[in-house]
């Protein structure tokens, strides 16, 4: 069979290694005693209520779910205050990433992103023949004068991811606004909140009161992967002016946001002890890495976070994420981001973060 000519060019994707993975690969009997901190999940597990309402769902499971996510949408749009027309589910926020390259990039467009935020839209700006234009990053952070620098008249998309993952900075209201207001208007703004619960409240943007003020290029993506534990259910949505959301609905795939997820992230949403319990232990965690990393070998580097990781430099990560592995811990490698030296390690519970921290004392 022939392929069309530039899928083989597109890179795939390397997610941070599963625990069964790496059992097997070492020969490691007890997968209990592995610690996986790679892939910046909530190490808390999804919340109680989540888990009764999946329990709930689960003899519903010969049904199909609502393709139009009636009532997560609508308590969506009364936490946010926005509208129910404002908001799309997808498969995860990357399902919404794809949305968005078969709505508006094709050949001879592009796409403007820092060359060290998340490498997924870089992957489908590929998928459908676009160019990627990286603009530098200024202190391990977004260079919002640079992106809009940019900015050609075939760019489509502009992505910020606030917090940014690997390096989790964080941009300032007062720098989104601005850069909002400059923004071109055949260009839409996409806004990649994925770890926005997690930030300090004083530094969250408020980003969608431009969509509430009738602002058509603008448009915010979450998840409940990250905060909410659900990222095995793979459900995120996006808020944007209902003409971009009609848009999209053009190529989405009906029921793609399962009735096990709609029902676990509706429950979710309103657990807040789970979302303080998970803020908590993400900020002494922080703490305890920015006590502790100076303290290893003669001093590791690392980039203050703000989301529920922190970018460390090791030297030589590949070799440091090998030898982590063999002390039962899974770190991701940032080599495929430029970040040759660094380490990204998600923040755990006490004890997996002072196993983490033992483990890298010994091989720095």
């Amino acid at each position: 069979m022939k392929t069309n000519e530039w899928i083989p060019k597109v890179p795939v994707y390397q997610p941070g290694k599963p625990i069964t993975e790496v059992a097997r690969e070492l020969g490691f009997d007890d997968i209990d005693e592995i610690i996986k901190v790679a892939s910046n999940e909530n190490e808390l597990g999804p919340s109680p209520k989540a888990l009764e309402a999946m329990a709930a769902e689960a003899a519903e499971m010969h049904r199909y779910p609502d393709g139009g996510g009636f009532y997560l949408k609508r308590r969506l749009a009364e936490k946010l205050g926005v509208k129910p027309e404002n908001i799309m589910l997808g498969n995860g926020s990357n399902e919404l990433i794809e949305f968005l390259g078969h709505a508006y990039l094709q050949p001879g467009a592009n796409l403007v992103m820092s060359e060290g935020a998340f490498v997924v839209y870089r992957l489908v700006a590929a998928l459908f023949c676009a160019e990627t234009i990286a603009a530098p990053m200024k202190n391990f952070g977004h260079d919002l004068d640079a992106m809009l620098d940019a900015i050609t008249p075939e760019t489509r998309i502009v992505t910020i991811c606030n917090p940014n993952n690997p390096t989790g900075t964080i941009i300032t209201p007062d720098e989104i606004d601005a850069f909002i207001e400059k923004l071109p208007d055949h260009v839409l703004a996409v806004f990649d909140e994925a770890y926005f619960e997690l930030a300090p409240e004083n530094v969250q943007a408020d980003v969608l009161k431009h969509i509430r003020a009738g602002r058509k290029n603008v448009m915010v993506m979450r998840t409940f992967s990250k905060a909410y534990g659900l990222a095995g259910l793979r459900i995120g949505y996006g808020i944007a002016h209902e003409e971009v959301v009609e848009t999209l609905n053009h190529v989405r795939q009906p029921f793609n946001a399962n009735a096990m997820a709609q029902a676990a992230a509706l429950a979710a949403l309103d657990d807040d002890d789970h979302i303080a319990q998970t803020r908590e232990m993400v900020f002494q965690g922080l703490e305890l890495f920015a006590e502790k990393l100076p303290t290893i070998g003669k001093g590791l580097e690392f980039v203050p976070s703000y989301a529920n990781f922190i970018l460390v430099k090791t030297g030589n990560g590949a070799e440091v994420f090998a030898e982590l592995q063999k002390r039962k811990v899974i770190v991701r490698p940032m080599a495929g981001y430029g970040l040759p030296d660094w380490v990204r390690i998600t923040i755990g519970t006490p004890e997996q973060n002072t196993q983490v921290l033992k483990a890298l004392a010994e091989v720095v």
